[in-house]
């Protein structure tokens, strides 16, 4: 009789097939990337350049034709969260329907200019830090570092996934058939 839990899939950490050379490529060239980026946004000073590392971890999740295609989604995104943000940002204080609102306004815009969720995605997360993260500066240099920060991300994870590309997984053999 089976044990209460035999359902349950059981993960195990040190499998030789999870622990391989591909693994240990992807979580070095994120590593490095996202450590480039995060290095660059500080060389221009952004605020908070934590987001260039964050986007680039995101972009080299993907493979290079996947990142490419998409990475033009996340530009037209960021640029419309950061415009919608530094705009809103001007008339309303912090306030989280306006935020709301915003959010659901790029949502149907994005939409209706057939971009993808990543446009979405990016537009979305760029409005919120733009209107709801305190900030000493104008609206409009705000959402310009967040625009820049991004965009800093979204080029290194693309140089990264081109210099140095994921490797696909190999293929496990057919299996013998017997006669």
């Amino acid at each position: 009789m089976p044990s209460q839990g035999a359902d349950i899939v059981k993960i195990n950490t040190l499998d030789p097939n999870g622990l391989d050379r591909r693994s240990f490529e992807h979580a070095a060239r994120t590593a490095i990337g996202a450590t480039a980026s995060l290095l660059i946004a500080r060389l221009f000073k952004l605020p908070e350049s934590y987001w260039a590392a964050v986007t680039t971890i995101v972009v080299l999740q993907s493979t290079l034709g996947a990142a490419v295609s998409v990475s033009t989604l996340r530009f037209i995104g960021t640029a419309l969260g950061a415009f919608t943000g530094g705009l809103l940002a001007l008339y309303f204080d912090q306030n989280v329907w306006v935020s709301a609102g915003a959010i659901f306004l790029l949502g149907l815009l994005t939409a209706a200019l057939h971009l993808d969720r990543a446009a979405f995605r990016f537009a979305g997360i760029t409005v919120v830090i733009v209107l709801l993260v305190g900030h000493t500066e104008s609206p409009w240099i705000v959402a310009l570092h967040r625009f820049f920060e991004v965009s800093i991300g979204i080029v290194m994870g693309l140089v990264i996934a081109a210099v140095w590309p994921d490797r696909e997984p190999a293929t496990a053999p057919a299996p013998i058939s017997a006669k």
